[in-house]
């Protein structure tokens, strides 16, 4: 069986479809327990500095990584599963520009409010879950930066966190708008304009955003902003 996607009337058949789903997803999923693994790595180093090669070892970083990977892409797993198990009866032209998760089930004939209810259940555990985590790590830091004596050192502590916290509202708050809101098929369309937001511009500002402490990149910023100030006034 053949779907049209809606840009430019291209077509997919549901296996590259489902693969499609399954790897955006995993890798989705994947990023959020990452984030939430940086989150715990920076607890840890405001809290025991001296001991954090001993404590964040390779291995234990590489298992961290490990473990995020596999619960990603494990969710990511059961929702393909649960939505290509369904009869594809109606349009097969799909709301969006790729394989999304509602876009393609409102497809199926027997897409139920159970089956919607399993899905937002899997996509909060990733979402909600990761997020929490990364709540209680911040918690935690918060407590240790406000028993800090001397203000340079609360500075030095939260610019250490700055760049994440960053890509962590960015990521969440776009994430958490599409997947967790209740949706109908009018609401397609906008989640496809947030999608190019959430796919193109995020991955784009993450590597910019951890590069901003680095003295360098903030010469070479600045820099550019100077030369654009110049070019407007002189325009």
């Amino acid at each position: 069986m053949l779907v049209d996607l809606l840009s430019d009337s291209k077509t997919i058949s549901l296996p590259e479809c489902a693969t499609q789903m399954f790897f955006f997803f995993g890798l989705g999923g994947n990023n959020c327990f990452i984030l939430a693994t940086m989150s715990y790595d920076r607890y840890i180093a405001i809290h025991n500095p001296l001991q954090y090669p001993m404590l964040m070892t390779k291995k234990i970083c590489f298992q961290l990584i490990m473990a995020s990977c596999i619960i990603g892409f494990l969710v990511s797993g059961c929702i393909a599963v649960i939505i290509f198990t369904f009869s594809f009866c109606d349009s097969h032209t799909i709301q969006h520009f790729f394989c999304d998760i509602l876009p393609v089930a409102s497809l199926a004939c027997d897409y139920t409010p159970f089956h919607e209810m399993a899905i937002c259940m899997l996509c909060a555990f990733v979402l909600v879950g990761s997020f929490i985590l990364i709540v209680i790590s911040y918690v935690f830091i918060l407590s240790l930066v406000l028993k800090m004596p001397s203000a340079k050192g609360r500075y030095k502590a939260f610019s250490t966190c700055s760049s994440h916290l960053t890509v962590v509202c960015i990521h969440y708050g776009f994430a958490c708008y599409i997947y967790l809101r209740p949706k109908s098929r009018d609401s397609f369309r906008e989640d496809m304009l947030m999608a190019v937001t959430y796919t193109v511009l995020t991955p784009l500002l993450n590597p910019i955003v951890y590069s901003l402490r680095n003295k360098e990149m903030q010469v070479a910023l600045w820099k550019v902003l100077e030369n654009g100030h110049r070019f407007i006034s002189r325009w």
